[in-house]
């Protein structure tokens, strides 16, 4: 089926990027771009377009009178939200999860720390906004409820730093946390725990305390990696 809004080139990337990132092509494995129109039953200005956006994530690279050319997993933009995404669905999750995770670990404390810093009244209310969300939807099986949250509170945390580069890795968190609950490395409720510590990270950012709000964050990420261990060692 073709994803809406996305056209025919659209339904080819929802076949073909998976099955790249997944092994399916190793790395210089070579493409037939008329082979692969016929097989989607596309034109070849769709197939054209589907490679296109492809190229643009380094999964491949055209090389005339030779083809579409896979490349090596090393030179993937493996920030590129739908590369995420595509690795998330794959065999390749555990080690995937733990990877972007691990970033998260690096990244979210130090943010946290500026957002205490530079945050704005109205990105204050809105992590908090965001926190009591979190908490009415933690109970009750309502992961997905939660989830819209728990992005939301995350990209305020980012774009709260005043860094740019850590806004830009707002989607980069949002396809983890996505990928958690839609693969079901979760618990069917989130640990209580660190629903509290969203709370309280929202707390310290209001008032100023950024080595408050770093420890907790800090602890938000540990405990995201433990549940690695148990869900998905």
């Amino acid at each position: 089926m073709t994803t809406p809004g996305r056209g025919l080139h659209g339904h080819v990337l929802d076949t073909l990027g998976p099955a790249i990132t997944a092994g399916e092509y190793p790395p210089g494995s070579v493409l037939r771009t008329d082979e692969l129109a016929q097989h989607f039953e596309v034109s070849r200005s769709v197939m054209r377009e589907a490679v296109r956006v492809l190229e643009s994530m380094h999964l491949v690279e055209s090389r005339r009178r030779v083809g579409v050319t896979v490349r090596p997993k090393a030179e993937w933009n493996v920030y590129d939200p739908q590369v995420i995404r595509w690795r998330l669905a794959g065999a390749d999750r555990p080690h995937q999860l733990r990877s972007l995770t691990v970033l998260r670990s690096a990244v979210e404390p130090l943010a946290a720390a500026l957002a205490a810093r530079h945050a704005t009244a109205e990105q204050c209310a809105e992590l908090t906004e965001c926190a009591l969300g979190m908490v009415a939807n933690s109970r009750g099986h309502q992961l997905e409820k939660y989830l819209i949250h728990d992005i939301a509170f995350h990209r305020v945390v980012l774009n709260a730093s005043g860094n740019e580069m850590f806004a830009r890795l707002g989607d980069v968190v949002a396809e983890v946390l996505a990928g958690r609950t839609h693969h079901e490395v979760m618990f069917e409720d989130p640990d209580p725990a660190a629903v509290t510590l969203h709370v309280q990270v929202a707390e310290a950012v209001r008032a100023g305390d950024a080595a408050r709000a770093e420890e907790l964050t800090r602890q938000i990420t540990v405990g995201a990696l433990q549940e690695l261990d148990i869900l998905a060692p």
